[in-house]
This record gives structure tokens, sequence and C-alpha cells, in this order.
């Protein structure tokens, strides 16, 4: 992996940088993750502080993501034009302190680095995904 990381939605209207290492890779296997990557889960990428990420270009727009399981509002935010989810909640540039920005794996230019080795919402795995031997593995969600 070489800082710093760049990324962006599939028509280009909207571009990233990630100027600090990743705090780690995770997949998510929830259902929702499901649904929304059309995929067995999808792959975030953990970054640590949120200010580490630069979004560029047309202004995200939000999405409804649904409801967490401790009953929150999940906001997704998308490119306004090609619908590419880039990121979730909170809106970016207004993080609390201490967040991690989470990034979604697939939008990265450059994805060959990336391995999970956390892996969350397994309880709702599809059948046949095997984790490699070593990897954190949670029933429903840890905080990342």
């Amino acid at each position: 992996m070489k800082l710093p990381l760049t990324g962006g939605c599939i028509c280009g209207a909207i571009r990233y940088e990630i100027t600090e290492a990743p705090a780690r890779v995770f997949t998510c296997h929830c259902t929702d993750c499901q649904r929304v990557t059309g995929s067995a889960f999808a792959i975030g990428v953990a970054v640590v502080p949120a200010g580490a990420f630069h979004a560029t270009g047309k202004e995200l727009r939000a999405a409804a993501g649904g409801v967490t399981a401790e009953g929150r509002s999940k906001t997704h935010w998308i490119c306004p034009d090609c619908g590419t989810r880039i990121s979730g909640s909170p809106k970016i540039g207004t993080d609390p302190p201490g967040y991690q920005r989470i990034v979604l794996g697939g939008t990265l230019d450059d994805t060959s680095w990336l391995r999970p080795t956390t892996h969350v919402w397994t309880r709702s795995k599809q059948p046949w995904i095997v984790f490699p031997e070593g990897d954190e593995i949670f029933d429903t969600v840890r905080k990342l």
C-alpha cells in the first residue's frame, strides 16, 4: 500500500484521497450490505482519523441506509450521478472526535493490497464463505 490512497466513483464525478494508513480492512456480511452491494459482503476500509479522508468533485448525496441493530439511522454517501456508495454516516467533514471514517474498499483505485482480517455480522454470511485462520470473526457488529 502506498499513501496517499486514491479512489472514486464509477463515473469519475467524485474523487477522494486517504492520507493516512487505514486502521483495518474488514468485511461486513449483514443483509443490508449484501443487498446494497449486490454481493455476499461489503469490504470496508476504516480510516483513522476521519480527517485523513478528503473528497473532491461533486458533493456527495445522502441516501437512506436503513437502521442499525442499535436503532440508529444509517446514511450512505453516494455519487449524485452514478449512485456509487463511497462511505457511510456521518456527513463527511462533520465527524466527531476520534471517529473512524469507513470507505468502501471497492472504490479504491488500487485494490490489490486489500486483505480483510476482520469479519462482522458473520451470522448472516453466505454458507459457502470460509474465513482464513487467525482472522477476527464476529457474529454481529463490533467497534471497528
